[in-house]
């Protein structure tokens, strides 16, 4: 089996080599960077499954390399490392289109566990949409949701999502019109509870998510706030109230 392949950009060298050789020992296929230079050329030649992309380097930052990133369409997931207690770095990053994030300093099995989640998310339909893994597609307004391609798409074109918007718009999608709370978000599309699910990460997803949906509406049409509960997918985006 192929191994994934992950490259880590971060100026700290003890770092990069204490995690080349943790995650080889994972079975991963590791590369290292000491800045974000060379990765357009990594990904046109070397593409990686993830990257482990640290927020303070020196040259570009990581908030606007994974800014740049998105802008281009580039959808490789990315997990961003941040200073601990930067609460501002990590909900930024999840704003600029990553895919998760891990404090600094950390024990390197929870990164592996990251990566795992991300992974899977990126690579397969999550468990809880097993009633329409044959492929189907669940259209919507001007969109259509095509869970065996893990596609969205507006009027037959694609729609770039990271693999944690995804999993939370399939989870919605495949629930319409039940309010889910924002700890059942988090579990059911992202595989995290308990303390996690209080941060702001789901809000963010939800954000981009009504950028990349509502196409200049006033309001909100698909994902609605269900207030002091969580939010709700509305198929034909007409207001619930």
């Amino acid at each position: 089996m192929e191994k994934s392949k992950v490259l880590v950009i971060d100026d700290d060298n003890k770092l990069r080599d204490l995690l080349t050789r943790y995650l080889d020992q994972q079975g991963y296929a590791v590369e290292t960077l000491p800045d974000a230079r060379d990765l357009d050329r990594k990904l046109a030649r070397n593409r990686p499954d993830l990257v482990v992309l640290d927020v303070m380097m020196p040259g570009e930052d990581g908030l606007a390399v994974v800014r740049r990133l998105r802008a281009q369409g580039e959808m490789v997931p990315v997990i961003m490392l941040t200073a601990r207690g930067e609460d501002i770095d990590r909900i930024l990053g999840l704003e600029m289109g990553a895919d998760d994030y891990l404090g600094k300093p950390f024990n390197p099995r929870e990164l592996t566990a990251r990566i795992q989640s991300v992974l899977r998310r990126h690579m397969a339909t999550p468990a809880l949409t097993a009633a329409h893994d044959d492929g189907s597609s669940i259209p919507f307004g001007e969109f259509c949701l095509n869970l065996g391609q893990r596609e969205l798409s507006h009027q037959g074109n694609p729609v770039s999502l990271t693999s944690a918007e995804y999993a939370v718009l399939s989870v919605l999608v495949t629930h319409p019109r039940r309010p889910l709370t924002r700890e059942q978000l988090m579990e059911m599309a992202l595989g995290k509870g308990n303390g996690e699910s209080l941060d702001r990460s789901i809000d963010v997803h939800i954000s981009r998510l009504r950028k990349a949906l509502d196409c200049g509406a006033t309001g909100p049409r698909y994902i609605q706030t269900v207030w002091g509960y969580g939010y709700v997918f509305v198929p034909d985006g007409q207001s619930r109230e």
